[in-house]
């Protein structure tokens, strides 16, 4: 009997040293974090910062979680995404099948997640009277054609702003006579604010939440309605117009999770895409992917 409970001892020891060191590998193999708690970084569209800044500050007062953005312009966001800089990332557009073959290749399949629509704004300078911009003009100025508009200011020859209207007019890249560009959204105001007849391309979140630094700038710019072949009129960047997508600049936003694991990617992408995520981008002043639930209290 004393040797049947030695044998019993020793089976249970052997049984729990298995069971700790499948846990452990386990949660090697998850990585420094969980859903909910640890360290990560994301990389962002330079022109997305004021929502995802937004998003993370709330996101870490809830959890016992540290997330580093890294804003940079969309190409360069792309190729560092790719040589794995980061894990996460967070852009106006989905990954293209090129992109996504990089990370396939990777045994990783990227877990794309839509949260908020955003829009391009278009600005010119308070002391033009003109508050209305054409598409067409736009798309003539882009091709080198005629066109009334003096010059046009962006953040960055590789961001997502030149990318899309780089779609929209069908060309591979801008001209180099009337194009001007700088590192961030905010130059690209204060540039306007400060040269009459020149069309800003802006992050409508960088108008609708300032920094305190380029409020003084907002207040000298014109946020002008555009129309399109698709509009019936010209329509401003309002929150409803963008919702709607009634705006021809409105574009999607995405978080796009490459860990190949259970950690704060998959976590902080559940968070924006949930109740309090979409009700940050609701307050924000862009358009939720879905519009958050309103609980009613009755008071007798």
């Amino acid at each position: 009997m004393k040797y049947f409970f030695k044998y019993i001892s020793i089976l249970v020891l052997v049984v729990i040293a298995f069971i700790y060191s499948c846990n452990k590998k386990a949660k090697d193999n998850q990585g420094p974090e969980t859903i909910i708690s640890g360290k990560t970084a994301i990389l962002v569209d330079e022109s997305l910062l004021p929502i995802v800044e937004d998003q993370v500050a709330v996101f870490e007062n809830q959890y016992d979680a540290k997330i580093k953005l890294l804003p940079e312009s969309e190409k360069q966001l792309v190729m560092d995404f790719s040589k794995d800089k980061a894990k996460i990332a967070i852009l106006s557009r989905e990954l293209n099948a090129k992109e996504v073959a990089v990370f396939k290749q990777k045994k990783i399949v990227p877990r794309t997640t839509a949260f908020a629509i955003d829009a391009l704004a278009l600005i010119n300078n308070k002391k033009s009277n003109d508050t209305l911009i054409d598409v067409d003009e736009l798309i003539k100025f882009i091709k080198g054609d005629k066109s009334d508009i003096k010059g046009l200011v962006f953040d960055n020859p590789n961001s997502s702003s030149v990318r899309y209207l780089c779609e929209i007019a069908k060309v591979s890249s801008l001209p180099e006579k009337g194009m001007y560009s700088f590192n961030t959204n905010e130059e690209v105001v204060k540039y306007v604010s400060e040269n009459e007849g020149m069309i800003g391309v802006v992050g409508i979140n960088w108008l609708f939440q300032p920094s305190l630094g380029s409020k003084q700038y907002i207040e000298k710019v014109n946020i002008l309605s555009v129309k399109s072949s698709t509009t019936s009129g010209f329509v401003y960047p309002s929150q409803e117009n963008i919702a709607t997508r009634k705006y021809p600049l409105a574009r999607v936003l995405y978080i796009i999770n490459c860990q190949g694991y259970e950690g704060l990617g998959m976590g902080f992408a559940s968070f924006i895409a949930g109740e309090i995520g979409q009700r940050i981008v609701l307050t924000s002043g862009l358009a939720p992917m879905r519009e958050p639930s309103h609980n009613i209290r009755i008071k007798n």
